[in-house]
């Protein structure tokens, strides 16, 4: 099958997806989420809902996407709404009780369903959404929390998400991006028959032109400029590195709240001769830079999905990562690059892959095959399946 034709299949799979789901009774999709494409943090899970959710809104789902913000509105974003209202942390307790009032109310369509994505803090959707209703989790916070919030507070946060939110998901269906991930989900308490697993996909301006590879060696960082993310811990490791290939350079990709910290490393570390702050990109920048890497480096101590990985493999570029529930997957190990248990080998292994054109070149090929499958059209699909089967299981209760 050629790629258009794989293209046009999976448009007619999601199109009979959403013809089934509309067969069910469903028509709208309401979806709950932390942050959006707007926030000056988002990252993977904000481009993730985007793709899935301008793919739905194409085969005619009405979906309505309500998110945190500092100034209320609400727009049209790629053919779906954006709903903005409420503050960063008085959002949950605010969509909670007016979701709960909605309910006793009785002003909830029965041809809506619900998508929660659980980013740390639940939502607590099965106790006003009991119909139609998917959980997107895309890993477990656990030690995350003690990245954003100080002690006790951090304490609290993996109480709740660990202990007290899985009590009342007992009858949810789930989706995550990774086998390793649903590990992660299950040990708090998810049984495995609620849990889904399906890969993001990469999207189609993704591909691979040799013809931009640098001529020196080059690294590619790419991702929000947050602590779970490390970037610094990164630099660190590529300083070492550069003690084997001088002529090594890196540049950044992104932004977010670590990036004054991200700045003062760079400015401590006389490092601006061989580290670029490229900041947020347009998409043609990110490809190229993808293309011109030999390779892309995460040091991100939790991924629900390396979704950088999978993009760099699209271009033929592979990469070296720290080996953590949502790497494993986006990278194989050995073939699509390397992932390292242990932070400070990350420095060592990419200095060894950088002087190994021929295994990089191997690793190269097996990337570009790895991310071929990984189809944002055939994902949206699986995740209207989802909730085909969530409104039939409803139905015939």
């Amino acid at each position: 099958m050629t790629v258009p034709d794989a293209t046009a299949a999976g448009q007619l799979e999601l199109q009979a997806s959403a013809d089934r789901l509309r067969r069910l009774g469903i028509n709208r999709i309401e979806s709950f989420a932390w942050r959006d494409l707007d926030d000056a943090e988002a990252g993977g899970s904000e481009l993730h809902a985007d793709e899935i959710f301008s793919r739905w809104a194409g085969v005619g789902i009405d979906v309505v996407h309500r998110t945190s913000t500092r100034s209320a509105r609400a727009f049209d974003r790629n053919g779906y709404v954006v709903v903005q209202k409420g503050g960063r942390f008085d959002v949950f307790a605010r969509v909670i009780a007016g979701q709960m009032c909605r309910r006793l109310m009785r002003r909830r369509r029965p041809s809506t369903a619900t998508l929660e994505i659980w980013n740390g803090v639940p939502w607590f959707s099965p106790l006003w959404a009991p119909q139609g209703r998917v959980v997107w989790m895309h890993h477990v916070h656990r030690d995350m929390w003690a990245d954003v919030l100080p002690e006790p507070l951090a304490g609290v946060g993996r109480f709740l998400e660990t202990r007290i939110a899985p009590v009342f998901y007992k009858r949810s269906t789930f989706a995550t991006l990774s086998e390793s991930s649903a590990d992660q989900i299950e040990e708090i308490g998810i049984d495995r028959s609620q849990l889904t697993v399906i890969p993001p996909g990469v999207h189609e301006r993704y591909t691979s032109d040799e013809t931009e590879r640098s001529l020196v060696p080059e690294v590619v960082i790419v991702g929000r400029f947050a602590p779970v993310k490390r970037q610094r811990l990164a630099l660190a490791a590529l300083a070492f590195a550069r003690t084997q290939v001088p002529s090594l350079r890196v540049r950044l990709i992104g932004d977010g709240p670590d990036r004054p910290q991200i700045e003062a490393w760079i400015d401590e570390h006389r490092a601006q001769d061989w580290v670029t702050l490229s900041g947020r990109v347009t998409d043609d920048e990110l490809v190229g830079a993808y293309r011109s890497a030999w390779l892309v480096v995460s040091a991100s101590h939790a991924e629900g999905w390396g979704m950088s990985l999978t993009e760099g493999a699209a271009c033929g570029t592979p990469c070296v990562a720290t080996d953590i529930a949502g790497h494993r997957g986006a990278a194989v190990d050995g073939v699509t690059g390397r992932l390292v248990a242990d932070i400070a080998d990350l420095g060592p292994v990419v200095a060894d892959l950088l002087g190994q054109h021929e295994l990089r070149s191997e690793m190269a090929r097996a990337a570009t095959d790895h991310a071929a499958g990984l189809s944002w059209t055939a994902v949206a699909a699986r995740q209207l399946d989802l909730f085909c089967a969530a409104a039939a299981w409803t139905s015939s209760r």
